[in-house]
């Protein structure tokens, strides 16, 4: 069976000679499983001894039953030589943080591979519980990078740049093919269209059920999904609560409740504007962008249907929102958007500390180098260094002033990010 190599891979990897427990979150079925299994294989070539226990196995739940269970179970499998535990949908167990905590404490010559959905952070505490003891590793739906390599059969893995930029039509097919049903693994192995429906749709029943319903105790899950479908249909646009909470014949404090639970399950990322005044910006409505495009797709039942003559800006919006916040996860900048009152916007705005990069996102083969009142209010007001304007297929330099304004194809944004930061 095909795999979809994970850039992640390579990064657990180093982290599991770290005493560290190697912490894996992320949405439902996005391979956390798949990732799991790959490590204990490439530890067993090494002649590691590993264990993988899966509190979604009915079998497996009795090593959970207290601490000590468990322990029983390693030292039957270890005794007191290092071992590699592998435990997977952790978020099943009680009080996860402090179970673990507990085990880890002893300081036994083992290394734990915990993996758990984004409601592990709800329901059991347990990044307060394992401060100090874990690194978290997210794993999201499959990039745009990882999806070209494999349908590519990684042919251009170490150059996938030449690769956009000789094959622009190819690039362009996959970048259709990847806005229309996004990152879920299964979805991108399926071929047939049907099964990929079917597919999208099992993986939202399935959250609902196991993430809203069994874990989070909503009552209100027909409230929930309706949510989530008003969400789909305003990605980019300003939340406004107390229209949600008219439609949805539930109070503002229960959409912010659902929202807060749609964000810390890996379904939604908010994103709140930029000031320079801390306090404005939190008293002002964010935006929300999907992780996945396909799920985003399915809510408004445009899954597999999308037509690109019709627009859909704000999908590749989310789209280029999701690359941004990938690349710049470790650097320490944040991601806003600007907005004024007489309406002036820029879709994001990477905020350094010291420096700005405005960066507006165009779903369109742009001819000139337009300069929208929006950029140059905000180049007016903040000076920045650079400023970038994504879109299909313009590559020009021009200044105002002293700020650098680039326009440049989606596929430059890899190596334009690489250079930049």
């Amino acid at each position: 069976m095909a795999i979809i190599k994970r850039d992640l891979l390579e990064e657990i990897k180093k982290h599991l000679s770290a005493k560290e427990i190697s912490l894996i979150v992320g949405p439902r079925q996005v391979g956390k499983t798949t990732l799991m299994l790959l490590l204990k294989e490439y530890l067993e070539k090494k002649r590691e001894k590993t264990i993988f226990l899966s509190l979604d196995f009915e079998s497996d739940k009795q090593y959970f039953v207290s601490q000590n269970a468990l322990l029983k179970k390693l030292n039957l499998e270890f005794g007191k030589e290092k071992g590699y535990m592998f435990i997977d949908e952790i978020q099943r167990k009680e009080n996860a943080g402090l179970f673990l905590k507990g085990i880890y404490d002893l300081n036994l010559p083992y290394k734990f591979i915990v993996s758990g959905s984004g409601s592990i952070e709800l329901k059991e505490k347990i990044h307060e519980s394992l401060v100090g003891r874990k690194r978290i590793f997210e794993l999201n739906p499959v990039s745009f990078e990882e999806f070209v390599n494999f349908k590519t059969d990684y042919r251009y893995k170490k150059k996938l740049n030449e690769f956009f930029e000789i094959e622009k039509e190819k690039t362009e097919t996959f970048l259709k093919e990847y806005l229309n049903f996004g990152g879920y693994p299964r979805v991108i192995l399926e071929e047939k269209l049907e099964e990929k429906i079917k597919i999208i749709d099992e993986i939202f029943r399935s959250y609902l059920e196991k993430d809203i319903s069994y874990l989070l105790k909503v009552e209100r899950v027909d409230a929930f999904s309706s949510l989530i479908k008003i969400l789909a249909s305003q990605i980019g646009k300003l939340i406004n609560y107390s229209e949600i909470s008219s439609t949805l014949g539930i109070s503002i404090q229960s959409v912010k409740n659902y929202l807060w639970y749609a964000e810390k399950t890996f379904v939604i990322q908010r994103l709140t504007p930029y000031f320079k005044n801390p306090r404005k910006e939190i008293t002002k409505s964010p935006t929300v962008y999907f992780y996945d495009l396909g799920l985003r797709n399915h809510a408004l039942a445009f899954f597999g249907k999308i037509d690109f003559s019709t627009g859909n800006g704000f999908l590749f919006q989310n789209f280029i929102f999701n690359i941004l916040k990938e690349k710049i996860r470790f650097t320490g900048a944040k991601i806003h958007f600007w907005r004024t009152k007489d309406k002036a916007e820029v879709d994001f705005i990477i905020d350094f500390g010291k420096k700005v990069l405005p960066i507006e996102v165009k779903f369109k083969k742009l001819k000139d180098c337009v300069i929208e009142r929006s950029i140059r209010s905000f180049i007016e007001k903040y000076h920045p260094q650079e400023c970038w304007i994504i879109n299909l297929s313009l590559e020009k330099e021009i200044k105002i002033n002293k700020t650098k304004i680039k326009f440049f194809p989606f596929y430059k944004l890899f190596p334009e990010i690489e250079r930049y930061f």
